[in-house]
């Protein structure tokens, strides 16, 4: 699955992995260092054991080859693929020493990374009737943000910004601490001014007169309607009339997200996408 995104710049990945590895191996993986032969050649396969989206097979590559360049694998399955058990994502071989350092790793960035893709792609497909797409947020962990993103697109999700860096967000506590709406977008307007940047905005609205102060302020790129119900964003819709994009937020899950995208936001974020959804179960194993 080819993804052009931003935040997939070699260098971000090689540094996450680095740091990952680093954080794994210490001054050594004393165990396989012990056991295992320096000379000692193996093979090992990548073995499926749930359903769902695979998601990682790039990110075990570049895993495998910033560890050890002499390691090979050999590719049955790409990201984005529909995997069941007993599948063999791919085969890995060459040095047992480096099989064996690397193998957590990649087990953990593809086991989760599969989790969040195919949860993301059950939440898209309860959609897919309507035109809204779905959103991730920053709701991700800390120093593995670059891989939970990566999979929410491999899943067929739309990321969001990645950071705080890449958008204008107005929350409901900056809006507080602002002194409203058109002061806070006021503000923003003026110090993109300044900084000459420019950089989209979206504002958090929690009822319907936060919606009409939102369109009267102008300039804003997408309105969010957090944490209403149905019959309101219904409502907000026509407030806002094709002047800027709309997202529904807050709470939304598999029994709610039909009923919201028909209300016909374009976006609906879910925070679950990375912050609650179970790791598929995989294992790496010698052959």
């Amino acid at each position: 699955m080819s993804l052009e995104l931003d935040y997939l710049a070699d260098k971000d990945i090689k540094k996450f992995i680095k740091s990952a590895l680093q954080e794994d191996i210490g001054d050594g993986d004393h165990s396989s260092l012990s056991s295992v032969p320096p000379s000692t050649k193996s093979q090992a396969q990548l073995l499926i054991k749930s359903e769902g989206i695979l998601a990682g097979v790039t990110m075990a590559q570049k895993i495998a080859k910033t560890f050890d360049d002499s390691l090979v694998l050999t590719i049955n399955m790409k990201d984005g693929d529909v995997m069941q058990a007993g599948n063999v994502a791919f085969e890995i071989s060459g040095p047992a020493q480096s099989i064996l350092t690397v193998e957590r790793l990649i087990l953990n960035c593809m086991q989760r990374m599969s989790g969040i893709a195919s949860y993301t792609h059950h939440m898209c497909s309860l959609i897919k009737h309507s035109h809204a797409q779905i959103l991730d947020t920053r709701k991700t962990t800390p120093n593995f943000r670059i891989a939970e993103k990566w999979a929410v697109a491999i899943g067929g999700g739309k990321n969001h910004r990645f950071g705080l860096y890449d958008m204008i967000m107005l929350k409901d506590n900056h809006i507080d601490f602002a002194g409203g709406i058109t002061k806070a977008v006021k503000a923003v307007r003026k110090y993109l001014k300044q900084e000459n940047r420019k950089l989209s905005i979206e504002v958090e609205t929690r009822n319907l007169s936060e919606v009409e102060e939102a369109v009267k302020v102008g300039g804003v790129d997408v309105i969010m309607l957090d944490n209403m119900m149905p019959s309101t964003m219904k409502e907000a819709i026509k407030i806002i009339n094709g002047n800027c994009k709309t997202e529904a937020s807050g709470g939304i899950t598999e029994l709610s997200i039909s009923e919201v995208a028909a209300c016909g936001v374009d976006y609906i974020s879910i925070g679950a996408l990375t912050h609650s959804v179970m790791s598929k179960d995989m294992s790496l194993k010698a052959i």
